[in-house]
């Protein structure tokens, strides 16, 4: 990989995000990924500025997928990297090991909280071991989190759940992405209230 594939902001706060998909059936063509393009839709509806995207597709190989994380933080130069699939208990899941192998540091909320969103539907989301972990290097940080594979399922983690008022049930994770990639020195972004709240204490507000 050359420099040249390195991302490049348009702009100090864009978001630089990588994006994984990892199936062996869709990366070997037996049928079509949905969950990329699910990311990509609900991040354009919920941010307020254009992200850029590097997209991957690959199968479930654990030293593929912890290779591809490493490419898209050290090499890109994602600020935010979104896996899908592999995250259950079956022997070819393996996305949560190959995440934990990169990271420098574990976020254990966001696995924890996703699960409670979704066990407002299935019981057997006591199943699904998704992870987070910051990745640092000496130059740059970045947040990890595995989403499940599911376009429904991965909106509902994102977004949080909502009444028929908008009054929120349960909080999305998605909530509290800007702030994170704050404290690990990441762009300053903001979402939009009717899709996700990004949450921040008042100190950490940028004064418009």
């Amino acid at each position: 990989m050359s420099e040249s594939d390195r991302l490049s902001r348009a702009h100090p706060d864009q978001l630089l995000v990588g994006l994984v998909s990892i199936s062996d059936r869709a990366s070997s063509g037996t049928y079509e990924d949905k969950g990329i393009p699910a990311l990509q839709d609900w991040l354009n509806a919920a941010l307020t500025e254009p992200a850029q995207f590097a997209t991957r597709l690959i199968p479930d190989e654990p030293d593929q997928i912890s290779a591809t994380l490493i490419e898209l933080v050290d090499k890109v130069g994602c600020d935010l990297v979104l896996t899908t699939g592999g995250t259950g208990p079956s022997r070819r899941d393996v996305t949560p090991e190959a995440t934990l192998a990169v990271g420098t540091k574990e976020m254990p909320g966001f696995g924890e909280q996703m699960r409670q969103i979704s066990l407002r539907f299935v019981p057997t989301a006591i199943l699904s071991r998704q992870v987070a972990v910051i990745r640092e290097t000496t130059e740059h940080a970045a947040l990890i989190i595995n989403l499940p594979g599911q376009p429904k399922a991965i909106k509902e983690t994102l977004e949080g759940l909502k009444d028929a008022e908008g009054n929120v049930l349960a909080a999305g994770i998605f909530a509290a992405v800007p702030y994170c990639i704050d404290l690990i020195g990441g762009p300053y972004i903001e979402t939009r209230e009717d899709v996700v709240r990004a949450f921040r204490p008042k100190s950490a507000l940028r004064v418009k």
